[in-house]
């Protein structure tokens, strides 16, 4: 195969230790050509061009009724081999998941496969766990793909891809293989998997729950005195954390001005406003405040995660005032819902502080302009359906007939579900959006900054970072955020008016000084402005990237 004898040399020298362990009966040959395999033509797990295929050998012809038994009656997996993208894994174990989503003798219900239930360590690409949607009310089967894609501009999000499914060699249907939130997307995202992590709603209440407990408030965050209350709205997945989860909801009741300091308040924002432009009440914006996880990082502070979001872009409807929506009110959801309900206290107490809620809208009118206004989602949501019409059209178990799947990208399916489709949603959303009185605000924009390097002829080394920076639309207020390592929580500072002559009307000049840990110290940081109305950022895209300075370059 190889011609060249330097590339037959070099791949003897990688091989060799393997072929060295296989010979002493350390590593087993299976393993090694499973190894071989992967190194050349795996197909990344969520790669988004492509679609996947994982086969599942079940030791029953009547595996429906088996995974039936096992989610109703118990949390018990059944046994499988899995084969992902050709790579097989023994040792693995198959559960049906979802709440809502599950229905008893479906064999196109949502699944969880675990790699590793009787293989520690086993996983696909560092991944152990996989979690199949069934993309159920979403005769699209593009609402999670289309959701999860935009949210990960702004906050960290699972990855998402199309996949089909067999089992026992039977073709089941195709689904949208969505990325587990577990300790592997913690440590990816966060730098740390060891914190407690949050699942809003459960699937069976613990017995004996305290009377005095508030009764169907789900993952709603309000304060309970009784640790124990807080067990039959959240799943834990660690062995402590319920004391923080209280303390939590105390500050949003009692402090909602020092709800930073346990909440990633511009986080739980983002959040929030992706799920009121894409209308998604299957979450903490809706009836129910669930689908969604807290995951309490290495700065001791909850972070939230968008989780289900089959759901999203008004298939669910209900709010939790009065009956279920129609097209037009989902279409005019206001940006401001729940801003004043004592029952969702993520927003009705974070929109108290006038600048949470500037930046809040902020978000919305960015996520609007950059996702929706421009129409990206639609020619996004052509792409990615245009990819499986034919896996689509080939399941024999799909809920939606292919006539629906070609609809529901613009026309409404269903006349008792009424499932608006996705541009019919959100073409009048958008300009909604874009025309709503809190949303026309005219924001500050910020423009020249400036970070202060030592001059010319100063012998003296500069050992603090001086920023300065321009705002126009009569800002009132400029603060800088900033942080020394990538996993540190940002600190805000407020950032000084200073008197520059020669300046236009409406515009101020600010800046604020950072004292420098070291002489290599490295400086990450962003810019937010506010006037009377509305507020800004700088970078835009800050989240992702901000801006960085080394001390010792402004030192040369």
């Amino acid at each position: 195969m190889f011609h060249n004898p330097n590339m037959k040399k070099l791949l003897f020298q990688l091989l060799l230790p393997a072929i060295a362990m296989i010979s002493a009966g350390l590593f087993p040959v299976a393993a090694f050509a499973q190894l071989s395999v992967s190194n050349t033509v795996a197909r990344p797990l969520f790669d988004k061009k492509t679609v996947g295929e994982i086969r599942l050998t079940l030791p029953t012809s009547e595996w429906v009724d088996v995974l039936d038994s096992l989610r109703i009656y118990g949390t018990e997996a059944l046994s499988a081999t899995v084969v992902i993208d050709g790579l097989r894994y023994d040792g693995a174990s198959v559960r049906f998941r979802g709440d809502k989503s599950y229905a008893k003798g479906l064999r196109r219900n949502p699944f969880s496969i675990k790699l590793n239930g009787t293989s520690p360590g086993q996983n696909h690409q560092g991944y152990a766990s996989l979690k199949l949607s069934a993309a159920v009310r979403d005769p699209s089967m593009a609402r999670e793909m289309l959701f999860h894609e935009i949210a990960s501009k702004y906050m960290p999000a699972s990855q998402a891809a199309y996949t089909k499914l067999f089992v026992n060699e039977e073709y089941i249907g195709v689904f949208v293989n969505v990325e587990s939130v577990d300790k592997q997307f913690f440590e990816n995202n966060y730098g740390d998997s060891r914190g407690a992590a949050f699942k809003a709603g459960v699937d069976n209440k613990p017995e004996n729950l305290p009377t005095t407990c508030k009764q169907n408030i789900f993952g709603s965050l309000e304060y309970e005195d009784n640790l124990d209350c807080y067990k039959g709205n959240f799943e834990l997945d660690s062995r402590g954390g319920w004391t923080e989860l209280q303390e939590l909801t105390r500050k949003l009741a009692q402090e909602p001005a020092n709800a930073s300091q346990v909440l990633d308040v511009d986080r739980v924002l983002w959040m929030l406003a992706l799920n009121n432009v894409m209308v998604n009440l299957s979450s903490y914006s809706g009836n129910y405040s669930i689908n969604y996880f807290l995951y309490r990082d290495g700065n001791n502070r909850f972070q939230p995660v968008h989780w289900d979001l089959n759901l999203s872009f008004g298939s669910y409807k209900n709010t939790g005032s009065g009956s279920d929506l129609d097209l037009r009110a989902l279409q005019n959801l206001d940006p401001l819902l729940h801003a004043d309900n004592l029952y969702k206290p993520l927003v009705s107490q974070l929109l108290k502080d006038p600048l949470n809620k500037k930046v809040y809208l902020a978000h919305i009118r960015q996520i609007n302009e950059e996702n929706f206004l421009n129409g990206s989602y639609e020619k996004r949501a052509q792409e990615l359906r245009g990819m499986i019409v034919v896996p689509f059209n080939d399941d024999k178990n799909k809920t939606y007939s292919y006539d629906d799947f070609q609809r529901s990208l613009n026309a409404t399916v269903g006349k008792k579900s009424k499932i608006p489709g996705l541009t019919e949603l959100m073409g009048k959303r958008s300009r909604f959006l874009k025309a709503h009185p809190e949303l026309t605000k005219l924001p500050p924009v910020v423009s020249e900054v400036t970070v202060k390097g030592r001059g010319k002829f100063e012998s003296q080394k500069l050992n603090a970072f001086y920023i300065s920076a321009n705002a126009d639309k009569y800002p009132l207020r400029m603060y800088l955020y900033y942080r020394f390592a990538d996993q540190d929580a940002y600190t805000m500072v407020p950032m000084s008016e200073e008197n520059v002559p020669g300046l236009a009307a409406g515009v101020k000049s600010f800046a604020a000084q950072v004292e420098a840990k070291s002489q290599e110290a490295v400086l990450d940081y962003y810019i937010l402005a506010e006037n009377v109305g509305a507020a800004s950022f700088l970078p835009a895209n800050y989240t992702k990237q901000s801006f960085k300075i080394k001390l010792s370059e402004l030192n040369k």
